[in-house]
């Protein structure tokens, strides 16, 4: 049986770090990836924004890691050639009665240590976009957009150059925990083989729970039901208006229906909330149905009063891997290591949705540092 130091399963933006983290440190590490490529979920369905760090309860680990994590992503696409943009992005209250919860914002940004935060009347914010209606915003200079695929190749990158290997199409059957660590049953069919290891971070994403389940030996009180929201994204016909991002105040489930932009200036309004059941992970359907644009003009001409009927179509959907359903308060990462669960070695990464980008080299480093307590 081929054995090896650590595995982490799951090939997405935070696996992928994941590996990079336990590479750089010397320790001979395989990624395990289901799909015949990196990176096809979670991780290649978003808004590919760089967040700043103002949405999360102050001490909560998405704080944290967001605002380290933020710092560090700038860094490493600099110092990688991956393209980014630090565009900044307004926040806005479409009236006088939206004005306490954009206080409160940017009250929480800076507590969060999210320090460039801004407070500018609606003639600024029109001085700055001058296709924006609004009775104010929070300016957040730092938020930017990435390529996200730029960026996992990066991370690969990285992570192969210090010894670490891709293994696709290599789903993770069952595993047992033994004296030694961990025995995995990885592959389908006649083409399944079995491969030891001392570590595992479980990085798996929308299948994070059920991939702890299959590890027999972990007690699976511990996993968390998951919840599943899906984000649905409509492209804009035409030039963008706008240099910035602009959102409005967040929203149950998610930061509301915002524009996002490309590298490219291609500008997207989304994504909504769609809470899916427990169900869809058994045969994932990616559909956007352009019925569900229409909720979207009433949203966005709160801001951009000028968005023209019909201009918008279905572009692209993802869906957030969360531990906390629509009538809970939104759940932190769970960054689940042994002193949680008390098996030796192993470490779940469960709810890891959005900042989950901005966050994942952050999350890499707290998750090998989990490993070692």
């Amino acid at each position: 049986m081929e054995q090896i130091e650590a595995v982490v399963i799951g090939a997405g933006a935070v696996g992928l770090a994941c590996a990079r983290a336990l590479a750089r440190r010397g320790i001979e590490t395989i990624i395990l990836e289901r799909h015949d490529a990196f990176g096809t979920e979670t991780s290649a369905r978003n808004s590919e924004v760089i967040h700043a760090g103002l949405y999360y309860p102050s001490g909560s680990m998405k704080a944290a890691l967001c605002v380290a994590g933020r710092d560090a992503l700038y860094n490493f696409c600099a110092s990688h050639q991956v393209s980014h943009r630090c565009c900044g992005k307004l926040i806005v209250a479409s009236d006088e009665s939206q004005m306490p919860k954009l206080q409160a914002l940017q009250q929480q940004g800076m507590a969060n240590g999210v320090i460039d935060l801004r407070l500018i009347d609606g003639d600024e914010a029109h001085a700055l976009e001058p296709n924006l209606a609004c009775h104010a915003a929070l300016l957040s200079p730092s938020t930017g957009i990435v390529d996200s695929h730029g960026l996992m190749l990066a991370l690969l990158g990285d992570a192969e150059r210090h010894g670490a290997l891709l293994a696709l199409q290599s789903p993770l059957q069952h595993a047992r925990v033994d004296n030694d660590g961990f025995v995995l049953e990885i592959g389908t069919g006649s083409d399944s083989t079995q491969l030891r290891a001392r570590l595992v971070i479980n990085a798996a994403g929308l299948s994070a729970t059920q991939v702890a389940r299959r590890i027999e030996g972990f007690p699976h009180a511990h996993c968390p039901t998951p919840y599943y929201a899906k984000g649905n994204y409509y492209a804009l016909a035409g030039r963008a208006p706008f240099s910035r991002l602009i959102y409005p105040l967040p929203e149950p489930g998610g930061l509301g229906v915002h524009l996002t932009l490309d590298l490219g200036g291609q500008a997207s309004f989304g994504p909504d909330v769609e809470w899916l059941p427990e169900t869809w992970a058994e045969a994932p359907d990616y559909d956007v149905a352009p019925r569900r644009s229409e909720g979207f003009y009433a949203e966005v001409r709160r801001y951009w009063p000028q968005l023209p009927d019909g201009a918008l179509s279905p572009a692209y959907s993802g869906v957030r891997p969360k531990i906390s359903g629509p009538a809970d308060p939104a759940a932190d990462f769970l960054i689940q290591g042994p002193a949680i669960h008390g098996v030796a070695g192993l470490v779940n990464l469960f709810g890891i949705e959005s900042p989950g980008l901005t966050s994942c080299l952050a999350i890499a480093d707290a998750a090998c540092e989990a490993l070692e307590r």
